[in-house]
This record gives structure tokens, sequence and C-alpha cells, in this order.
């Protein structure tokens, strides 16, 4: 296993790894005390929460396996090279621990409060379904071959897809509404921050090593930030330049009376 060359370089790295990680894990909180203050989930997109806890649990399945398995760590050094280092810290897997739990208790939340004629769309249920089901023929096929890099390359790859569309049923949501009401920006903020502290992490490792492997060598981490990045500047123009937030005049039971693209009138 590589080591270090600079010990300014891996303090660094491991601050920035821990400022993401705090970042991007109190980022769930807000959301989850505006449904509690509200007493409801109204604005709050069904979909964005299926999909994203999709993309969650498949990033901790890839996280901890890189993480905590000496095969895969041994197939991933045979595949990028001998001389890099491992791109996962103990950061990256605490942070996918914390993230699959906040993510069940928001969805919990919709049960319990007050949702309005929202529902999740049959486009979501068919993508998650048929994410899951792709990497249960994946592990069948790799289960011979004993194929694990593969095997959660395709867990990675799976949750960078669900980060790509998982903001979309919450962005149209805003734009059918021209509203964000619902939708906590603490939540964007603190995201965007832990974005860029994701990246500044990444770069503290390659500079020390003098190999870019890190970024495309755990392609999902490097897109994960990216896309996040994006939606969250686009949130962000939403909610403070298209739709000023105001105040709730209303109770959260006033049904919506559209969602998201993929929460089609043919809803469940």
């Amino acid at each position: 296993m590589v080591s270090w060359k600079s010990h300014s370089l891996k303090i660094a790295y491991n601050l920035f790894g821990w400022i993401a990680f705090f970042s991007w894990s109190f980022s769930f909180y807000p959301q989850v005390i505006l449904n509690y203050r509200r007493k409801g989930v109204v604005g709050l997109n069904f979909d964005f929460l299926v999909l994203n806890l999709t993309k969650h649990s498949s990033y901790l399945i890839y996280n901890t396996s890189l993480f905590f398995s000496h095969v895969v760590q041994r197939q991933y050094l045979n595949k990028y090279g001998h001389g890099q280092m491992i791109p996962v810290a103990a950061n990256d897997v605490a942070f996918s621990i914390h993230a699959v739990l906040l993510t069940a208790i928001t969805l919990f939340q919709v049960l319990i409060y007050e949702r309005g004629d929202q529902k999740v769309s049959k486009t979501c249920i068919l993508l998650t379904c048929a994410a899951w089901c792709s990497a249960a023929i994946c592990l069948f096929i790799a289960l011979p071959h004993h194929s694990w890099f593969w095997l959660i390359s395709v867990f990675g790859e799976i949750q960078v897809a669900m980060t790509l569309i998982k903001y979309i049923p919450q962005a149209y949501m805003n734009y059918k509404r021209k509203s964000t009401q619902g939708w906590s920006i603490g939540n964007i903020l603190l995201d965007l921050f832990g974005g860029l502290m994701n990246y500044a992490q990444m770069a503290m490792q390659s500079i020390d090593q003098d190999s870019w492997v890190n970024f495309y060598g755990n392609i999902g981490k490097t897109l994960l930030s990216l896309v996040s990045i994006f939606f969250d500047l686009l949130f962000m123009f939403q909610h403070y330049l298209l739709y000023p937030s105001k105040k709730e005049k209303v109770s959260p039971k006033i049904a919506l009376e559209n969602t998201s693209p993929i929460q089609s009138s043919e809803n469940v």
C-alpha cells in the first residue's frame, strides 16, 4: 500500500474529508426539521427521496466494500496500478451509513405527516426496480469469477445514475409550483459546501501522489460531487432569484396540482 509523501497534505486530506462529511451529513437535517415543524411534506418530491435512498444504499455498498475488503482492494490495485492509493476514506464510509439512515427517516416522515395528493410515480418505481434487478444479475455474473471489484463498480455506476436523475423531479416540481416552499435551502447550501470540500480532499491526494487516477479511478465519487454542485446551484437560483421564499400562510394540507416529470398521471 502506498504511503503519503507529504505529512501536511495528509493532514489537509483528512481535514477536507471530515469537513465534507459533516457538511454533507448535516445537510440532511434542515429538511427533516422543516418537515417536523410543518407536520407536512408538501413540496418535497417523493420520487427524489426514493431515488436518493437507492443512490445512497448503492454508494454505501461501494464504499464499505472498497474500504474494508482486502480482496476488493487488491483487485482495484491490479486494475489501476499498485502505486495508487485506495480512493475511499473512513469519512466516505461514515457519510454513506449516515445518509442511508437519514433518508430512511425522511421517508418515514412521508408516511406520518400530511402529504396532500403527492405520490411516488410508477416511473420512479420502475427505475428503482430496474437498478436493483441489474445489481442482482451482476452478482450472479460476478460470483463464478470472483469479480468483486467489477461488481461494486456496478453499484458505483448505479449511484452515479441515481445522482444524475434524482434531483430532476424536485427541480421540476419547484418550476411547476413556482415555489421552493417545503424544500429546504439549508440542505442545498450545506450540500454545495460539502461537494467543494470533497473535491479539495481528492485534490490533496492527487497532488501528493502526482497522479490524477484518484479522480477517474473513483469516477462515482467524482461525478457525485460534480452533478450535485450543478443542481445545488440550480436550486439556489430557483430559491433566491426565480421564486423568492415567502412566509407560508396556508396549511401544508393544501394539495399540489402538479408534482414532477416522472410523477405522471399514472401515479400509485
